[in-house]
């Protein structure tokens, strides 16, 4: 199998999961302390072996070896210093072939457990050799990276830097360890030792182990101020406590989870446990960083091959009527209107009956639009449905609802029979008339996507089975005439990875800056739908050009419509407008969605004259 390239994972824009605590599992499984952890390689492989598949299963992109304290002096405390590159070859193969193509594997180094000069007896020179022999060692068994954990000397790890730097030229991950106050045992400050790894060359720069991750987010914060490098964090499982006699880990895996977002938002690229940390606090952890990352892609899933066997996934063309044209090519139609302000759904019906009747083959029902409190998506798209006969598409956001709730929301939408979605991030509700009101946003529309592409192969976001997959025909936003187009394009890349079935972009009234915004998608294209909206007066188009974010009118836009006063006009001139872009945006894309300003239907119907 052809070695994967780690430095691929330092450079993206993805967040990764490194697996637990070692020591911790094989304690609990019948492993005393006495024993030599690492000789465990040898005498009892199928253990070791079984502990990776578990943290592969959970969720970890990176496992390490079991090697952490399988260097020359510590060897020797078990007598079995003649067994160095046997225990170390083993621990990279018993890794490696847990890892399978997915999950890299980091060869785990660990100080000596002895005081090099100026503090010990020890010469650098003799430190730099001791790590050379099981970098050696490590390297034959196949590694990805290296990882340099759980140092409190900072000279004793720049050796252990060099002996890799000598032997190849593999990535390197390397993290200190700290006290309650934030400095090392040796008093050395975040800051400085920072500032060294970062000259030695380190290519990931973090902490580890001794502390909990409350302390561990205050040091990371100062990591941050004094390095460009990437940064990893794998705290302990909490302080442990002493109950009679015996030390336990209390920290709940919600509790470290809640703490690897924290750490992220702090700048952690690569996050996971040290001590106490089992496979569920590491599934939790991947639970939220699949929330977050928006590089993790939702079909690969942390379940054994044959627990999805029986899972059907709905091909894309049978999952609805809408989903249908599109994947045969043809050219589709949709009107968005907005939902009720109260409970009264009668005049909503009899316009979608319009649309109906005109030929339109959807109707996108959007998510509380600029953070206004409608009738739910949910009950209006199923109204639609049932009681009328036409699809809808139902915009569904991230604002408003936990990751439970969502989950909820999505398998009820599912069993009602709603099939078309298109995810949005949503508005935040500062821009509505509730500015008091607060925003869940425990995933953007990226980690969204993730979520619905997991429910349409049979898993919830744990990876755990639901039965029966859903079908939904997953879409996603896009703005063609974002402020920044790099950023933009990179969120649709992510979207496309997470399983996007299609776009659809804000209203569109430069067709030059779709037309450039199509080019650079090209490589990673899925069928695009294009946003129109009819104007109806020069106030209507200063208030999209002003107040409605990712909405883009150009100057000539507003000018044509500065230069009609009378009502009737405006809204002949605002449908020109609309025409015109229809026809120049025909051939280039999938399809259109026609907005009805103040829910007059018969504006968007207009609109479809000219085809």
């Amino acid at each position: 199998m052809a070695k994967k390239d780690f430095r691929s994972a330092v450079t993206d824009d993805r967040v990764y999961v490194f697996d637990g605590a070692m020591g911790t599992m094989l304690y609990s499984r019948g492993v005393y302390i006495n024993r030599c952890f690492d000789d465990l390689n040898l005498s009892n492989a199928d253990l070791v072996a079984g502990l990776h598949r578990d943290y592969v299963r959970a969720g970890a992109d990176i496992i390490e070896t079991n090697t952490y304290g399988a260097n020359r002096v510590k060897l020797a405390a078990y007598g079995l210093e003649d067994k160095i590159r046997d225990i170390n070859l083993a621990g990279a193969r018993l890794a490696r072939e847990a890892a399978g193509e997915r999950v890299f594997v980091a060869a785990a180094i660990g100080p000596l457990g002895i005081r090099i000069e100026p503090y010990g007896p020890t010469s650098v020179e003799e430190a730099r050799s001791i790590f050379r022999q099981q970098v050696e060692a490590l390297l034959e068994g196949g590694v990805d990276l290296f990882i340099l954990e759980t140092f409190s000397d900072v000279a004793e790890i720049h050796q252990a830097i060099l002996a890799v730097r000598e032997a190849c030229d593999l990535p390197i991950v390397a993290q200190m360890t700290i006290q309650n106050d934030g400095n090392t045992s040796y008093g050395t400050s975040p800051d400085i030792f920072t500032r060294r790894l970062d000259e030695w060359g380190a290519d990931v720069i973090g902490l580890n182990c001794s502390v909990g991750p409350h302390a561990m987010l205050d040091a990371l914060e100062k990591m941050r101020e004094v390095t460009a490098r990437k940064l990893s964090a794998q705290p302990n499982n909490g302080l442990p406590r002493q109950v009679e006699g015996r030390m336990f880990y209390m920290t709940s895996p919600e509790y470290i989870a809640r703490y690897a977002k924290r750490l992220i938002q702090a700048g952690a690229k690569f996050v996971g446990g040290c001590c106490g940390t089992t496979p569920d606090h590491i599934k939790q952890i991947a639970n939220a960083v699949a929330a977050l990352s928006p590089g993790r892609s939702a079909v690969s899933v942390f379940l054994d091959e044959q627990k999805l066997s029986d899972v059907e996934v709905t091909p894309r063309e049978k999952k609805s009527r809408f989903a249908a044209k599109i994947s045969k090519g043809e050219f589709v139609t949709s009107v968005e209107i907005v939902p009720p302000k109260g409970c009264d759904a009668g005049k909503m019906i009899e316009s979608v009956r319009l649309l109906k009747e005109g030929g339109v083959d959807a109707v996108n029902v959007p998510d509380g639009p600029r953070a206004q409190s409608r009738m739910g998506v949910i009950a209006v798209s199923t109204i639609i449905e049932q009681q009328v006969g036409m699809e809808a598409v139902m915009h569904y956001c991230c604002r408003d609802r936990n990751l439970l709730g969502m989950t909820s929301d999505l398998l009820g939408a599912a069993a009602l029979g709603l099939r078309n979605i298109l995810i949005i991030t949503g508005d935040p509700p500062k821009m509505g008339p509730y500015p008091e009101a607060t925003a869940v946003f425990d995933i953007d529309s990226i980690g969204l996507v993730n979520m619905v592409n997991r429910l349409n192969h049979g898993l919830d976001i744990g990876g755990n089975p639901i039965g029966g997959p859903t079908s939904f025909f997953m879409g996603v936003g896009v703005n063609p005439c974002a402020i920044d187009p790099d950023y933009e394009l990179r969120r649709f890349e992510w979207k496309v990875e997470a399983g996007a079935e299609y776009a659809i972009t804000q209203p569109t009234f430069d067709v030059g800056q779709l037309k450039n915004f199509l080019r650079r998608i090209e490589h990673c294209r899925i069928p695009v739908i294009a946003g129109i909206w009819p104007l109806v007066s020069y106030r209507n188009a200063e208030f999209l050009a002003n107040e409605v974010p990712g909405v883009v009118v150009p100057d000539a836009i507003l000018e044509r419509m500065a230069k009609v006063s009378d009502k009737d006009a405006a809204r002949e001139e605002g449908l020109a407008i609309a025409r015109e872009t229809l026809v120049e945006v025909r051939d280039l894309v999938q399809g259109v969605q026609v907005s009805a300003p103040f829910g007059r239907v018969q504006y968007a119907l207009d609109v479809f004259s000219v085809l």
